[in-house]
């Protein structure tokens, strides 16, 4: 028995050990950072290995094999070599890159985290009680052979009622709410998987019966030699994970009179990104209604408690749908008011000029896919464009503070009694992308002055804002703009970041893994004040 008892109170010892690393030793943002840079070097060894199609005549350099695994591990779909470089296995690798570091299927990695550790805590518990227990069974065995037989009696009878008291406790739990969270956040995981398998699958089904049938889609992919499977399965992960690759040198340039593939991936990007919470939310709502499950009730009117950060209260759902719609509304009035006769129309019927520009406004946040060249755009659309990207996924307007923002505003006040001195002297997002512009206009600077056209201020911002933003739009680079003509330029279907210097791509580097991460530092700055 006290064999039993000490190897029972040992591992207790050691799941509290466990506990005790995971909620203090290592935070969420090092699991995080973690879980990038191991997906970024292992993207990076794929890559490496596997041999592009340009061989022997072209190979990537190192660091632009690096830059395209982070660019794709954070979604971000910076680009600093054509993807047409790519072999069909080095294409499916990155597919596997941008799923993985997805935000939908982060966040159901970080809902199984969630669940194992309060199954982890509902079995220390239990095995705290069962120590006390065994604590109490061992004291009665001794105390029969005591000669102050009556006295321990007495005591045991007090410990009696304790531990009948502990057993009431343990029975009450697995009614109480905590039971009630891990099974919801075990339905709300098999829900997220399901979602994410359902749009991957059907989305993926949809672009390879629409290139199948299509003749002018079907051309192009024949031309540029690509498999209509990879090619249907790396667009819609790309899509859907808001990365914004396609293994096209024009990106979806080349398909922008295909208004039907355009209209079958506009769906997909909104359900990755900035309508992925109120979508997962009613598809919640909808197999609540058929099933009658409680886990779905409790997930519905206890979004906070929940702790998933795309479930928001119904209230925050709504006005989150209609901020996405007034921006998309917004971003295609303006842009199809200053570029319908433009030269980045041209060509386009009055139908696929509609269809191109709905595409292309959804894409500003936060996906990248474009089927116009940016560097034609007006520079208010290029202003325009910088600010949607610069915007979160889930910013919206919300005038009323509803029940469990009060909540919420009340936790986070206590946790900031706690709050180390670092949150209040660190800047905001603002003044990081401030700090990374100067340091890239810095590593730059030669560039800046005999190349003014291409490599000015506004270019870089973009560029910069794009990263950060994880969305991947560039303005690109273009010969033809050099005011002093070289011979040997020679005009390249990647980002604008492909024509910098390796501290250049370094930096853009770190603004990526900062942007994917962006959301552990959304308290930056606020020790600032400017009066």
């Amino acid at each position: 028995m006290k064999m039993k008892l000490f190897s029972s109170s040992y591992r207790q010892g050691f799941f509290f050990s466990i506990f005790h690393i995971l909620n203090l030793g290592v935070k969420p943002f090092w699991i995080e950072v973690s879980y990038f840079m191991i997906l970024s070097l292992l993207g990076l060894l794929a890559l490496t290995i596997s041999k592009p199609r340009t061989l022997p005549s072209f190979r990537p350099q190192n660091l632009d094999v690096f830059f395209t695994s982070v660019s794709a591990a954070t979604v971000s779909s910076m680009s600093t070599v054509e993807m047409e470089v790519f072999s069909n296995a080095q294409l499916v690798f990155i597919t596997m890159l941008m799923f993985l570091g997805g935000e939908a299927f982060t966040s159901f990695l970080r809902l199984q985290l969630m669940k194992s550790k309060l199954s982890m805590e509902k079995t220390v518990l239990q095995n705290k009680i069962e120590s006390s227990n065994s604590i109490i069974s061992i004291d009665s065995h001794d105390s029969s052979n005591s000669p102050r037989n009556s006295i321990h009696h007495l005591e045991l009878g007090h410990e009696q009622e304790d531990s009948n008291l502990e057993h009431a406790i343990i029975n009450s739990m697995e009614d109480s709410e905590a039971i009630v969270k891990l099974k919801s956040l075990r339905f709300l995981s098999y829900v997220v998987f399901g979602y994410i398998l359902g749009v991957v699958v059907l989305g993926s089904s949809l672009v390879s019966i629409y290139v199948s049938f299509i003749p002018s889609a079907k051309q192009v992919l024949k031309e540029k030699g690509l498999n209509l499977h990879t090619f249907s399965l790396f667009t819609t992960v790309s899509t859907f994970a808001n990365c914004g690759f396609v293994p096209t040198n024009e990106n979806m340039m080349v398909f922008r009179k295909n208004s039907g593939l355009l209209l079958i991936l506009i769906p997909q990007v909104l359900l990755g990104n900035t309508l992925y919470a109120p979508c997962l939310r009613l598809t919640i709502w909808f197999l609540w209604k058929i099933t009658k499950r409680g886990e779905f009730e409790y997930i519905m009117k206890n979004s906070k408690r929940v702790g998933y950060s795309h479930i928001f209260p119904n209230l925050e759902t709504m006005a989150l749908a209609t901020t996405v719609l007034g921006f998309i509304s917004i971003q295609f009035v303006v842009f199809c008011s200053l570029e319908w006769n433009s030269e980045a129309t041209a060509g386009l019927s009055s139908y696929e000029k509609l269809v191109g520009s709905l595409f292309e406004v959804v894409n500003t946040r936060h996906t990248g896919e474009s089927v116009f060249d940016l560097s034609t755009l007006t520079p208010a659309i290029l202003v325009l464009f910088a600010v949607m990207m610069y915007l979160s996924p889930y910013t919206s307007f919300l005038p009323i503070d509803s029940n469990e923002e009060r909540l919420e505003t009340t936790e986070r006040m206590n946790r900031r009694k706690g709050s180390s001195l670092v949150e209040y002297v660190s800047f905001s997002h603002l003044s990081y992308l401030v700090i990374f512009t100067i340091l890239i206009c810095i590593t730059e600077r030669d560039k800046m002055k005999n190349d003014p056209l291409n490599f000015n201020v506004l270019n870089i911002v973009f560029e910069v804002i794009s990263a950060y933003g994880t969305v991947g739009m560039s303005m690109g680079y273009s010969c033809a703009r050099q005011l002093k003509p070289d011979v040997h330029c020679k005009d390249a279907a990647y980002g604008f970041a492909g024509k910098w210097s390796n501290m250049g791509k370094f930096i853009l580097i770190i603004v990526m893994f900062f942007g994917r991460l962006k959301q552990y530092c959304k308290r930056g700055g606020k020790g600032w004040k400017v009066l």
